[in-house]
């Protein structure tokens, strides 16, 4: 049965890294000693040691230690032996190219298919759609699919943003990025808030924080849905 949190983001402005989140990690990976991290996504490029080593900072306050993937000679078994993974933020194409790469695309989604405890944020989060296509990130490298883990029915758009009304900016909004996406592909997505996240257990999607998210439907009008809200009806 599927475990998982599904987080837009790992910091909210003033608070440390997973901070606003850490009560429900705390429950999530309430029967791990150990987490695997996932750091392929490199946010700013940083290495994969250092990005372990600031994950290792936030879990080592629930007293769950961190292990990188990184560090494995074989990431495939490393995955199938986890008794947690988080899969942080950064760039989703490094992030998706590097999953296929080493092979772990297809076994991460078995084993979270399975039971294994998951979290993902940003990047991270994205990869639990069905394609990465409505992620923020630029382009830096070409993965060889687009297709991702498909662990929730649906997109996700990270980072959601709402068009600031009083700005003089007249570029594209996140709601515009999305409508293009829906000119070409018929997949729902979600545009996730900073500070919201999906509770999964089993195939029960439940949106959690303080915040509404906003759905976006090919052929429909963009629809906002209140925390709270069962999302088994997207599809």
């Amino acid at each position: 049965m599927k475990n998982m949190i599904i987080a837009s983001t790992s910091t909210l402005h003033g608070g440390g890294y997973l901070d606003y989140i850490l009560p429900e990690l705390s429950v999530l990976f309430k029967d791990c000693k150990t987490v695997l991290f996932i750091p392929y996504a490199r946010p700013g490029g940083i290495s994969h040691d250092i990005y372990t080593d600031k994950v290792r900072g936030a879990f080592a306050k629930i007293n769950i230690k961190v292990n990188g993937l990184h560090e494995f000679e074989s990431p495939v078994d490393a995955v199938r032996q986890a008794e947690g993974i988080f899969t942080g933020g950064g760039n989703t194409f490094l992030l998706v190219t590097q999953l296929y790469k080493y092979k772990v695309m297809d076994v991460l989604a078995e084993v979270v298919k399975t039971g294994t405890p998951y979290l993902g944020s940003s990047a991270g989060s994205n990869i639990t759609g069905l394609t990465m296509q409505t992620t923020n990130d630029m382009p830096i490298i070409y993965p060889p699919d687009f297709r991702t883990l498909g662990l929730i029915p649906f997109n996700l758009n990270p980072h959601y943003l709402d068009a600031d009304l009083q700005s003089k900016h007249m570029g594209e909004t996140r709601e515009t990025r999305i409508k293009e996406f829906h000119q070409f592909n018929s997949i729902p997505v979600l545009g996730l808030r900073e500070g919201s996240w999906l509770e999964v257990k089993g195939e029960k999607i439940t949106l959690k924080g303080d915040l509404k998210a906003r759905l976006f439907r090919q052929g429909k009008e963009a629809e906002e849905l209140e925390s709270g809200s069962d999302l088994g009806f997207i599809n």
